[in-house]
């Protein structure tokens, strides 16, 4: 792919410790040193108007560890229609390299680095990207490319706090891998193996509130959500606050459970991430979108999981009803004769969910399995609480992992994190189902 490459000369930030954990974050602005002043973005990167393709490299002039700012100067500029094909980083502002950081070196950097910077986050992101044209009240669509993942990636749980749970696991557990691209897998333990499916955890545009405000929790501004629907040719709509837009990604992985429940994914960086970013004028949305080339996906975040349920069914409802031209009864028909809907993750302060509307008529909804079926070992729950209910198919799960297929507890939730498909019952009266999924096919001798 031929483009050019822009890397301008503004100071980074300095900071170079690696950051805490998602779960112990705060979801509010955090306390940080003043931000350096905004400053005129750079040329667009075609000055006759024609589409363009750029690279960003990943340096310190173009990534911020830890803090989304509006009013950050941005590192490049493009039209309505071109393409940015960004390099992404690894946690920590690239300081984690495969087999030299043990997990209670990074649990020290962790909690030094909270001391020093109370609410960074601990993500590496690459930008913003300003976009001509974009104001607040239009629409960012931003198309996914061919994803080129780094050679290598890593999964971490800290010792006794975060991840989803921290009582449980007193030990924490640092494992890196190595990339396996001709077979799309990588090899977890002897015998074990999990598909790539690379996809940017991480992709957001500035709030409209100035300051500085953690990577951690997502919001109507994008940010970690964590959909592992993500993948190369989806589309990502979202909601613009501040002209320009101001685009940032990092959080990139090469697979993730929908859960996410021991803090991480299968977390690497990105040589390549290209994104096709369109300015969609005057289309207004109040939470972000995703378009894959079978569904629409509608999305629903918040720190108790029944609130982020019930905001999934009023995104799905109004998702319907606005493409379909139908009655609020009518949609809600549909959305449960096609129901499909997952947890994404349980660790970024605000909890996330997601429902996949078939584009095709007459769409079957996705399997809710309560036993084993040939395919699948499966985890079941049901409680008035949906966190509860969350909480217990997935320790449900690491406990048949290490009792059933022999793993060590902190390897079991490991997998489980990068592994695991939880899928939302539909809502049926006082009590919420949850359906934990997990591949056979991960283990070499599986039929």
């Amino acid at each position: 792919m031929p483009y050019r490459t822009r890397a301008p000369g503004w100071r980074a930030f300095a900071a170079t410790l690696l950051v805490a954990a998602a779960g112990a974050l705060p979801g509010a602005q955090a306390q940080a040193p003043a931000p350096p002043p905004a400053r005129k973005p750079p040329a667009p990167a075609d000055e006759a108007g024609r589409p363009g393709v750029i690279r960003l490299e990943g340096t310190p002039q173009t990534t911020q560890f830890g803090w989304f700012d509006n009013a950050q100067r941005p590192v490049a500029r493009i039209r309505s229609g071109d393409t940015i094909v960004m390099e992404t980083l690894i946690h920590g502002d690239k300081q984690v390299i495969m087999n030299e950081m043990s997990i209670e070196q990074m649990t020290a950097r962790a909690r030094q680095e909270q001391a020093e910077s109370p609410g960074r986050g601990p993500h590496s992101i690459t930008g913003p990207v300003y976009v001509e044209g974009a104001q607040p009240g239009d629409v960012l669509k931003i198309e996914i490319g061919h994803i080129v993942p780094s050679s290598y990636a890593m999964n971490f749980s800290y010792p006794g706090f975060a991840g989803a749970f921290p009582k449980e696991f007193p030990q924490g557990q640092l494992k890196y891998f190595l990339l396996d691209h001709a077979k799309r897998r990588v090899e977890f333990a002897r015998g074990i193996h999990i598909p790539l499916r690379p996809f940017p955890g991480i992709v957001a545009v500035a709030r409209a509130e100035p300051g500085r405000y953690s990577t951690v929790p997502p919001g109507r501004f994008g940010g970690n959500l964590d959909i592992n629907e993500m993948v190369s040719g989806t589309t990502l709509y979202l909601p613009v606050f501040v002209e320009g837009g101001l685009l940032w990604s990092g959080d990139s992985h090469a697979a993730q459970g929908n859960g996410e429940i021991n803090l991480t994914a299968l977390e690497t960086s990105f040589k390549e991430l290209p994104l096709t970013v369109t300015v969609l004028k005057g289309k207004r949305l109040e939470w972000p979108r995703i378009e894959t080339p079978t569904h629409w996906v509608a999305l629903g975040y918040d720190k108790d999981l029944n609130a982020a349920f019930g905001l999934l069914q009023e995104e799905t409802l109004k998702m319907i009803a606005e493409q379909s031209g139908v009655t609020r009864d009518e949609a809600r028909s549909r959305m449960l004769s096609t129901w499909d809907c997952r947890v994404s993750q349980v660790v970024n302060v605000l909890k996330g969910t997601y429902c996949m509307v078939p584009k095709a008529r007459g769409a079957t909804p996705a399997a809710l399995p309560k036993r084993d079926d040939a395919q699948h070992l499966v985890t079941h729950a049901r409680n008035a609480d949906l966190n509860k209910a969350m909480d217990g198919a997935a320790l449900s799960m690491i406990q048949r992992l290490g009792a059933e297929k022999g793993l060590s507890r902190l390897d079991a939730y490991a997998l489980a994190s990068m592994t695991m498909d939880c899928r939302l019952g539909p809502p049926d009266g006082a009590e919420h189902d949850v359906h934990c999924l997990l591949p056979r096919s991960l283990w070499d001798d599986s039929p």
